[in-house]
């Protein structure tokens, strides 16, 4: 008996190969989708990594050097210094909810998303697995624009941790933003209307190029209600160590945007939202 106990081992570790779990199978589907999205932006980063440096050198020259000459300062920082990170915050968001929505809605659009939703793999592991794509290709794109900012200004990170965090926490928020949107678009106009209606006016108002305190308390008002003048102005405390907003209302907004949005998300999967015909 002692003797084909190696070969009954072996005979077990063959059939659960064959037969993975579904936590194997999840795995592999998450690695499987996050590779697929990867290699998508770096197929295509002609179109995902170069604009997003070309725009935010055009916005260091118009309102860095012409505009920022004439402002001086702002908190204490040269104006340039101040809007860095938050034009490193608006390519964050932009291309984030970008990657998403565009893959996502690719994959109704060509059906292929009918292969996922049949297979094994759970919707929290769909989600997850877009959601990735979107935070590499939103911190990708957020490093080359700091490479950018530094030829226009001297940045020194203050908080390392609280600026790395906020990146990634946001990214995954507008990453979720941009499933949400691909979820209820039915054509490729309806994928654009979010972003030229709503997420570039609530980014142009986030606390980009200017400090809220030089608003009237009426307006202060209006502009706290704005969830992105939070996350710019998070990370401008990591970057510059001064900011608009409490940092601990800033983090718990973004948490709750990140688990309420993703909730919402796997429901309306769940039930076959904007999927099933």
């Amino acid at each position: 008996m002692a003797a084909n106990d190696p070969l009954r081992s072996r005979l077990l570790d063959l059939g659960d190969a064959r037969n993975p779990n579904l936590l194997q199978i999840n795995l592999v589907g998450l690695g499987t989708i996050i590779s697929r999205e990867i290699r998508r932006v770096a197929r295509i980063w002609i179109q995902t990594i170069v604009p997003p440096a070309i725009t935010m050198t055009l916005y260091f020259i118009i309102f860095g050097n012409l505009i920022g000459r004439r402002i001086g300062e702002m908190d204490g920082v040269p104006y340039t210094t101040f809007i860095a990170p938050g034009l490193i915050m608006m390519a964050v968001i932009t291309n984030s909810f970008g990657n998403v929505v565009s893959s996502f809605f690719s994959g109704k659009l060509h059906r292929h998303l009918e292969e996922l939703l049949v297979s094994p793999l759970t919707f929290t592991t769909i989600v997850t697995g877009y959601v990735v794509g979107g935070v590499v290709r939103g911190v990708v794109v957020a490093a080359l624009v700091t490479v950018v900012a530094t030829l226009f200004t001297d940045l020194n990170v203050v908080h390392p941790f609280i600026t790395i965090s906020v990146v990634i926490l946001t990214s995954m928020v507008f990453s979720l933003a941009g499933l949400l949107n691909a979820i209820f678009a039915n054509n490729f106009d309806e994928i654009s209307v979010i972003p030229t209606f709503v997420l570039t006016p609530l980014t142009y108002l986030g606390g980009v190029f200017f400090s809220i305190s030089l608003l009237s308390p009426t307006w202060q008002i209006v502009a706290k209600l704005n969830p992105i003048l939070y996350m710019v102005n998070a990370f401008r405390y990591g970057m510059l160590g001064s900011s608009d907003i409490p940092i601990g209302t800033a983090y718990a907004l973004i948490g709750v945007s990140l688990v309420g949005l993703y909730s919402l998300v796997v429901y309306l999967l769940n039930r076959g939202t904007g999927i099933r015909t």
